[in-house]
């Protein structure tokens, strides 16, 4: 009976390298560098800042929970004053005492030899102090994206609109705010476009002073006016898309043109520009942090606020970037997972 030659391998070989060559090329290596950068900065932020040791002989004072000379002595032999009265906790999460001293706080831990002070680190400071911050940042981002939308969604129906005056008052507005610098324009609007508005609700008779306007709701309408005109083109891009020829149907049925565009046009542009629309979102969440300009107490104001104030400048700003790729990281990925489902339902 006839051998037949094996066939060679090295064809078999090729394949499998192109093959893992190509997962190697397509895995999210940038990804796995942001977990990695969060494992980091959790790690930083969590941990305790090791200060000196001192001897076993202050153990009965700390479990009787007494401050004694020789405790403010050791203290004050490594450069931290202690204040008059202080509180010794016992058994505290894992930390054997527990000295609050105003503000700070010191951990104690038994060692075989000796005891450790221990106190919470800067970076955990610089967050406790900024993360005060996030709250007004969401609420701005929030609000101002809201009005965005309304400014947007009007601008870009007058840039589609036969009507002359409703065309060009919407293409200056677009151009007017996409040819000055974003943080110009908050300081004009805010310092200078609110002033103007008031005083001519003054002269209406409207009863209305301008410090009545507080320095976050005119933040609020910078941006929702800058974000308005780049929404604009968005939205005057999704109704573009659509073919006319649904309009024509729309018409023939007897709708009227706001009817047409309510209810059959406007639904599948929105569709259309909802994955823009999302980035958009999580641009303003980062051109939030433009506010601070005005003294508004955001995570960037704060940061400024808590660098300025104790001269940890890497502390503060590492934590605040870190607070930033979080949230704008995990707003971009609820927009890819839009984005996938609105591919799936096409």
């Amino acid at each position: 009976m006839a051998e037949y030659p094996l066939l060679p391998e090295e064809p078999l070989i090729k394949k499998q390298t192109v093959s893992l060559n190509k997962r190697l090329s397509e895995f999210p290596w940038w990804f796995l560098a942001l977990i990695l950068i969060a494992i980091w900065a959790a790690f930083i932020i969590s941990r305790n800042e090791f200060l000196f040791n001192i001897g076993l002989e202050l153990t009965n004072d700390l479990n009787a929970g007494q401050a004694t000379e020789f405790l403010y002595q050791e203290f004050e032999s490594h450069a931290i004053s202690l204040a008059e009265t202080i509180e010794i906790e016992t058994q505290k999460a894992d930390k054997k005492w527990t000295i609050i001293s105003g503000n700070e706080e010191y951990f104690i831990r038994l060692d075989e030899q000796s005891l450790s002070i221990y106190t919470t680190g800067s970076y955990n400071d610089a967050f406790e102090f900024i993360k005060a911050g996030l709250i007004v940042t969401i609420k701005t981002s929030l609000m101002a994206y809201v009005f965005a939308l309304i400014f947007g969604l009007l601008a870009g129906l007058g840039r589609i609109s036969k009507n002359v005056v409703f065309n060009n008052l919407a293409r200056l507005y677009i151009e007017l705010i996409r040819g000055v610098p974003m943080l110009v324009l908050i300081f004009f609007i805010a310092l200078v476009g609110v002033p103007i508005v008031v005083n001519g609700l003054i002269d209406l008779g409207i009863p209305i002073d301008v410090r009545d306007i507080s320095m976050s709701m005119r933040a609020i309408t910078a941006l929702s006016v800058t974000y308005g005109a780049f929404l604009a083109e968005i939205f005057r891009a999704g109704i573009q898309s659509i073919g006319r020829g649904q309009m024509e149907a729309a018409r023939s049925l007897g709708m009227s043109y706001g009817q047409a565009m309510r209810y059959i046009i406007l639904p599948q542009a929105i569709r259309n520009v909802l994955p823009a629309l999302g980035n958009d979102f999580v641009a303003m969440v980062k051109d939030s942090s433009l506010v601070s300009v005005l003294a508004v107490r955001d995570i960037t104001q704060m940061a400024r606020l808590h660098a300025g104030s104790t001269f940890r400048f890497r502390e503060a700003y590492i934590t605040l970037a870190v607070m930033y790729l979080t949230m704008t990281v995990a707003l971009s990925l609820i927009v890819q997972i839009i984005e996938r489902r609105l591919r799936t339902h096409d």
